[in-house]
């Protein structure tokens, strides 16, 4: 939930985010706090944080809250958030049970799940509005904060000072009010300061010097708030009997003594019973109507001195019951305590009637079977007036939490959430994050970033990098074994030295105590052969003959290749099959190389591809004489030069030699001309720069224009036509706009078009009308039959079953096709290669 809260730690784990979602919440935020920068002047108090982290979970159904989930939140104390539907639940559930347990429908209200703030059932839940309660069913928006319009708060702050809140709409309370009021009085009110509206009331650390109740001394605090305490100046006072003297606070300067007051009533014959007083002590008490202690006889013209006499009749006073009156005779003091009249009472529980004294009640044996509020035990108290206790059971049921019972009285209902949060936390404990009960099954532990203590086993403990702190085994080692063979190659596995003893494995509480069993390193493996692939040759050192094997399984062998070795007159190979030859030390299968008796075979130059028509000789051969044909650049000639001659002379001497000197007369590629260049290499020059005059004609080749044809060339560009499709027929054609006598000319054609097929027409319809009419054949019942309703079904999926063979079917003979060209491909490859390896076996 995001809230206005104490700056964010920045080790929790749980609220990785991407770069582009910090960004993204960065600027929302800074968007939020725009308003209140602005007005406090730039600067935000420490505790203005806008709290960001997992998603947060809903108390009632301790599943996270996503962002487009309608919510609702408690904007009187807590401000936590809950699921709309949740709270709507909720607050039904529980209007309806406290409207049950009471009379009143008035009393029905809810509490808020986390705070138990109470609500009025008016106030339930009806719509998803956003926080600041301006705009209903808010979108998403990944710019804004969730479950926001986007809007200024302005709501009112509190304490009420006239102000509303200057933020974007946001969760949590309202922040401080920054507005700046000019002239703030201090709490004495001696001196004004310009203040921030929030921080309005200060003290100026002056005497308050307002007068005290006393109205003597002036305070001597320092300026403070409320009002000023009593006045603790010292000195001697005295009761208000004047009989007591004291030294006491001005403010205790009334007091009085524990002595009498020996003072006289007015009748001057009783002192006065009251202590000490201030003032005199007033008439006598005894003074005015005189009766009897019962009141029913009054007697005149007695002082205050005598004592007044009974009158012997029945006092007749309301005992303490209030039914009965008291039967002795008139008496001074309280009647009887006790009412000991003789009444026919019921039972508490109305089951049982019986004559009792009329101060004792009437308690029976029955046991109340009513249930209490709770709705799940009865009342079981003897002799139950109806109005049940609350149960005094503990509700002890399981929380959905599902780790706790409720530790609440007996009650109806949902019961409230697990207010306990689950502690999550790293193997070292440095990373931790808290999270709701209950929730904790679906939270992964936070990421640390202090290192792992587990030192590796394996050779390369010291190369390899140090990870963080983790649950469980370490993370294998990565890096390359290199345990070197003796045949000089090294191990490439992955290293499979001895492994450490892995850390316990992140469980949030084990269910039952186990023994703590020591974990030992794992031994490693010993590496597996040399796996290194090497080429070895063959018996007669032929290249790309070498084979790659095992290492430690390699050998020579013998190629399919001839020997190839060179024969002593330095011209030509052995065409033995491979064999070991002479020159290997230490060999006694040594096999000569045979005699050379073929023709000359030396290579030419690449240039040329002329035999040398000597036998077999030492040194190098004599220069070809042979005749190559060579065209010009045009193709309209052929010369003929001497091999040697001709291909020892350099690209520019060839390309001038083979010159013809006449015109080029090759076609241009962009118009249907000739080229008019002499004779020259490579491209015509003049392919968009034609001169020649080119007959422009229109669509319907009514009016006609000679045009030059590289502007022809520019009006097909111009159009958007490739001058290359256009044939050599219609090249020009549809350039020129056509005239009125174009039009007519068309119209003309149209309506003697018109006119044929029309005549056309009725000399169909008359040869048809002359066809002499034909016996009309008698109409034959054709028995029909309908298909029933599952062979249509039936005959539907047969076509359905063949259409899905055929395409089957064609994919099949599609994928070997494909397969087919694949192979013979390759087996083309191949014969080419063994023709080369005959014809050249020293490549």
């Amino acid at each position: 939930m995001t809230s206005f809260a104490d700056p964010i730690s920045d080790d929790d784990a749980a609220s990785s985010t991407s770069g582009s979602d910090g960004e993204t919440s960065q600027s929302s935020s800074s968007a939020v706090l725009a308003g209140y920068l602005k007005a406090s002047g730039g600067e935000a108090p420490s505790n203005l944080k806008l709290q960001g982290g997992p998603q947060p979970s809903c108390l009632i159904c301790l599943c996270r809250i996503r962002l487009a989930d309608p919510v609702w939140s408690c904007g009187a104390s807590c401000f936590s958030l809950f699921h709309l539907p949740c709270i709507q639940s909720w607050s039904l559930h529980s209007s309806s049970s406290s409207a049950a347990s009471s009379s009143s429908s008035s009393s029905s209200a809810w509490s808020c799940p986390k705070c138990r703030f109470p609500y009025p059932s008016s106030l339930v839940p009806r719509s998803y509005l956003c926080f600041c309660a301006k705009l209903q069913d808010p979108p998403l928006d990944p710019w804004l904060l969730p479950h926001s319009c986007g809007a200024v708060c302005a709501r009112p702050l509190h304490p009420a000072c006239g102000h509303t809140c200057l933020l974007l709409c946001h969760p949590g309370p309202c922040p401080p009010c920054p507005q700046l009021v000019p002239h703030a009085p201090c709490f004495c009110g001696a001196h004004h300061q310009a203040r921030r509206c929030a921080h309005k009331l200060f003290s100026c650390a002056n005497f308050c010097n307002k007068p005290l109740h006393c109205g003597t001394h002036p305070c001597r605090q320092t300026c403070h708030q409320g009002d000023c305490p009593p006045c603790n100046v010292k000195g001697n006072y005295t009761c208000h009997c004047g009989k007591l003297q004291q030294e006491r606070a001005c403010s205790e300067r009334h007091f009085t003594c524990h002595n009498p007051c020996d003072g006289v009533h007015s009748c001057s014959k009783h002192n006065c019973q009251r202590g000490c007083h201030a003032g005199p002590c007033g008439d006598c008490p005894r003074q005015g109507r005189t009766t009897c202690p019962c009141g029913k006889q009054e007697y005149k013209g007695l002082g205050c001195d005598v004592e007044l006499p009974t009158c012997g009749s029945t006092c007749a006073k309301f005992l303490k019951c209030g039914r009965h009156k008291c039967p002795e005779r008139c008496h001074r003091g309280p009647c009887v305590e006790t009412c000991r009249t003789v009444v026919i009472k019921s039972c508490k529980c109305g089951g049982s009637k019986k004559e009792v004294p009329c101060y004792q009640d009437l308690t029976c044996e029955r046991k109340c079977q009513r249930i209490r509020d709770c709705g799940r035990h009865a009342c079981r108290r003897r002799c139950c007036d109806g109005n049940c206790p609350p149960c005094p059971e503990i509700c002890d049921r399981r929380l959905k939490c599902g780790n706790h019972k409720c530790p609440s009285p007996c009650h109806r209902g949902v019961c409230s959430p697990c207010p306990l949060m689950v502690s999550i936390s790293c193997l070292c404990g440095d990373a931790h994050f808290e999270v709701p009960c209950g929730t904790e099954k679906n939270q992964k532990p936070p990421k640390c970033s202090k290192k792992c203590p587990i030192s590796r086993l394996c050779r390369h403990k010291l190369q390899s990098r140090p990870h963080k702190c983790h649950y469980g085994a370490c993370p294998p080692c990565k890096l390359v074994c290199g345990e070197e063979f003796s045949c000089g190659h090294s191990c490439k596995e992955r290293c499979h030295g001895p492994i450490p003893p892995p850390n316990p494995e992140f469980t949030l509480k084990p269910k039952k105590k186990r023994l703590e069993r020591v974990v030992e390193a794992t031994p490693g493996s010993a590496c597996s052969p040399c796996k290194e692939i090497v080429f070895v040759s063959c018996f007669g050192q032929h290249l790309s003959q070498e084979r790659p094997m095992v290492c430690a399984n390699k050998r020579q062998f013998s190629c399919d290749n001839l020997c190839g070795n060179p024969l002593p007159c330095g011209n030509h190979y052995c065409t033995k099959s491979c064999h070991i030859l002479d020159t290997q030390s230490g060999s006694t299968y040594a096999e000569p190389c045979e005699e050379c008796t073929l023709p000359c075979q030396k290579d030419r130059p690449a240039w040329c591809s002329h035999a040398c028509l000597l036998p077999c000789h030492v040194g190098n051969c004599a220069p070809c004489k042979a005749l190559v044909k060579r065209s010009c650049h045009c193709g309209s000639m052929k010369h003929v030069f001497e091999c040697t001659y001709y291909n020892t002379l350099s690209n520019e001497e060839q390309l001038r030699v083979r010159a013809c000197g006449g015109p080029c007369h090759r076609k241009l590629p962009n118009c249907p001309h000739l080229c008019s260049e002499i004779c020259h290499p490579g491209q015509c020059p003049s392919i968009d720069l034609c001169t020649k005059k080119v007959t422009v004609r229109c669509s319907c080749n009514g009016l006609k224009k000679e045009w030059i044809c590289q502007d022809v060339l520019k009006a097909y560009k111009n159009s958007g036509r490739d001058p290359k499709d256009i044939s050599k027929s219609q090249f020009g054609v549809g350039l020129l706009a056509c005239g009125r006598n174009c039009i007519k000319e068309v119209q003309k054609d149209d309506s003697e078009m018109y006119l044929r097929k029309t005549h056309e027409i009725k000399e169909l319809v008359a040869e048809a009308v002359n066809v002499p009419k034909r016996k009309r054949r008698r109409e034959r019942g054709k028995e029909t039959r309908h298909a029933s309703r599952f062979e249509a079904i039936k005959t539907t999926f047969t076509r359905c079953m063949w259409v899905m063979l055929v395409i089957l079917v064609s994919i099949m003979l599609a994928y070997w096709c494909y397969k087919g060209i694949f192979r013979l491909s390759d087996w083309m490859n191949e014969v080419d290669e063994q023709r080369l390896r005959k014809r050249f076996p020293r490549l």
